[in-house]
């Protein structure tokens, strides 16, 4: 579903937009991209995310939404993305319909297994590695979190935090269908081969262990 997982991140852009940060993931090789955009008033948030869906569309590939419903809905966008303490699942399906993807961010088994039961169709299951971005997340599980959170549900898995080159494979030989990548692209001077190198990285050794 998503191996490759790019997440937005206005600090580390520069003066790049997030719409074409997004354009290099989705060339570069990332099957989704997620706008977070936690400062941002509501209206600029519409404007990039219809300009990204359409990008997603145009490539063929995935775009999701960080916490904002509203925004996810009047974007048509692929799905939404929500943490623990955002409007609940149940609650979102009621919104988004069945037709949109969900996903939750969990950080244990016990919180993986109701996502799931609630309607979640993908988990973000982090922070695996310490990590600057999201300094309110839980820090370090370890990718020993990944082979039990894989144990107990059926949905894909996506790995975050902390995830860069040195440790993508890590997080992929641990059961992980898919890694989601913040700093090592968002904060790269060229986007697009940061992208293309990750992907590349997790196709090979994918091929290699089949």
């Amino acid at each position: 579903m998503f191996e490759l997982y790019a997440i937005t991140d206005r600090k580390m852009l520069g003066d790049r937009s997030e719409v074409e940060a997004a354009r290099l993931c989705y060339e570069g090789g990332a099957d989704v991209v997620q706008l977070r955009m936690k400062d941002t008033d509501g209206g600029e948030m519409l404007r990039v995310a219809k300009e990204i869906q359409a990008l997603a569309n145009q490539y063929n590939r995935f775009f999701i939404v960080n916490d904002r419903i509203d925004v996810a809905i009047l974007a048509s966008a692929d799905g939404i993305h929500l943490g623990q303490s955002d409007i609940p699942i149940t609650e979102a399906r009621r919104l988004v319909g069945d037709e949109m993807i969900i996903g939750a961010s969990v950080h244990n088994v016990e919180q993986a297994v109701k996502a799931v039961e609630d309607g979640a169709d993908y988990l973000g299951v982090g922070s695996i590695f310490t990590t600057s971005t999201k300094p309110d997340a839980e820090q370090g599980l370890g990718i020993d979190v990944i082979m039990d959170i894989k144990e107990a549900v059926d949905v894909p898995v996506v790995a975050i935090g902390g995830i860069n080159k040195g440790n993508i494979l890590d997080v992929m030989r641990a059961g992980a269908d898919g890694a989601a990548v913040v700093s090592a692209i968002m904060a790269k001077e060229d986007i697009k081969s940061a992208a293309h190198e990750l992907k590349v990285m997790i196709l090979n050794d994918r091929r290699n262990r089949q």
